[in-house]
């Protein structure tokens, strides 16, 4: 213990004998790990922005909605405009290998005037199968959503977003209470709340096959969407591809025509985004890195200085009986030590400025959550500790070769 502590003495007194030099070459080491920080921390800010967009949505599913044809096909000519139907609802769910939840849509948009005794207020409505459940982050407040009864029997019910239940009902319960959507009155069975945009808390949700029946829709539906589970993104491709094959074939268009429909496939669009980031992870990691080696060299380099200033100090150290190794150790503390500092400066600085980001910054859709992960801070001092044992390796070698008769000839 008492060696240790005389060693550290020792170094602490190098040190202070060259104070500026020892600051400057330390502070190089601390912002390579200030910016490595900094920027994985911004990169996370930066995917949790992009993750959020697509935070309302299943990952893995694809979006159909029909188009207006831009080609000729069979005599008919271009301009055409698709119209689904129950039928290509049905037909994607019955005859489409893969599919494990889906659903069918039909828009109320503008026209809607809601009343609640003398409240009332325009809200857009979605009209959809059970399944919506599993398409988006819908998530219940209070009662329940749409079931496969109320599909099958054409109820007049509804589920309202909280800002409808708010605007309509003020602070009274909403639930079992009726409400009127142009004329015709529908019971609340339950209140919605959606973490995505603010436009879904203002959405009044029905079972499409009441406003089939209630508001002329017929038959008609206005875009299908369903899940792919686990599906690969070339296993999706392949479905999206005998989607459009399928509908082609319904509706009497080319299957090469792009704008007959219009097809969102979310499973092959996050799976881009995570291969970006993948590789912007990695050049993150490559700037860092080449910052802290520039560090590190520095480093080496006031080591080496500091080696030829001390070479009598060695050589006598030598003659009155050190071994190579603890000169060898002496050298190699000395650099890990103002390695070691320097880097938890720095790291500490970065995770700092990445707090005040996260928690003062205005809120932004693409950057949210800045942070940095425990691990990848374990890691970085880790590295800063490698990195000054391989930065006083090679003074530390010329140090233990150093002969005492050739030493205590050196002026």
């Amino acid at each position: 213990m008492l060696h240790f502590v005389d060693k550290f003495q020792e170094i602490f007194s190098t040190i202070q004998k060259n104070k500026l030099r020892t600051v400057l070459t330390g502070f190089s080491v601390a912002w390579g790990i200030f910016m490595l920080i900094l920027l994985l921390g911004s990169g996370t800010g930066i995917e949790n922005g992009v993750k959020n967009e697509f935070r309302n949505v299943a990952t893995n599913s694809i979006w159909v909605h029909p188009g207006q044809t831009s080609k000729p096909y069979k005599g008919l000519q271009p301009g055409r405009k698709i119209q689904f139907t129950n039928t290509d609802y049905d037909e994607i769910k019955t005859n489409l290998e893969g599919v494990e939840h889906i659903t069918a849509r039909y828009y109320l948009w503008n026209t809607n005037l809601i009343t609640y005794k003398k409240e009332y207020g325009a809200f857009n409505i979605i009209a959809f199968h059970p399944d919506h459940k599993f398409l988006e982050n819908t998530i219940l407040q209070e009662g329940r959503l749409i079931n496969e009864i109320d599909i099958s029997r054409a109820r007049k019910v509804a589920t309202i977003g909280t800002l409808v239940k708010e605007q309509l009902f003020k602070d009274e319960p909403a639930v079992g209470k009726f409400i009127t959507i142009n004329g015709v009155p529908f019971k609340v069975i339950g209140i919605h709340f959606d973490e995505g945009r603010e436009m879904h808390l203002r959405l009044i949700y029905l079972p499409v096959s009441t406003v089939q029946k209630v508001f002329g829709g017929g038959n008609k539906i206005h875009a299908y969407m369903f899940t792919i589970g686990n599906a690969s993104v070339n296993q999706g491709r392949a479905m999206e591809k005998s989607v459009r094959a399928k509908m082609a074939l319904r509706h009497h268009f080319s299957p090469d025509d792009p704008k007959a429909l219009r097809i969102f496939n979310t499973v092959e669009r996050f799976q881009k985004f995570v291969n970006l980031f993948s590789g912007i992870r990695i050049f993150i990691w490559i700037i860092g890195i080449g910052t802290i080696i520039a560090g590190i060299v520095g480093i080496s380099n006031i080591m080496l200085i500091s080696v030829k200033e001390r070479t009598r100090e060695i050589g006598i150290r030598k003659a009155l009986g050190a071994t190579p190794g603890s000169i060898v150790s002496l050298i190699l503390s000395e650099s890990v030590l103002i390695t070691a500092v320097s880097g938890y400066i720095g790291l500490v600085a970065g995770v700092a400025v990445i707090e005040v980001a996260s928690a003062y910054l205005p809120k932004i859709d693409l950057f949210q959550h800045p942070e940095v992960d425990f691990r990848v801070a374990v890691g970085a001092l880790v590295l800063l500790v490698l990195s000054g044992m391989i930065a006083g390796f090679v003074p530390a070698r010329r140090a233990a070769g150093i002969l005492p008769v050739e030493a205590l000839r050196d002026e």
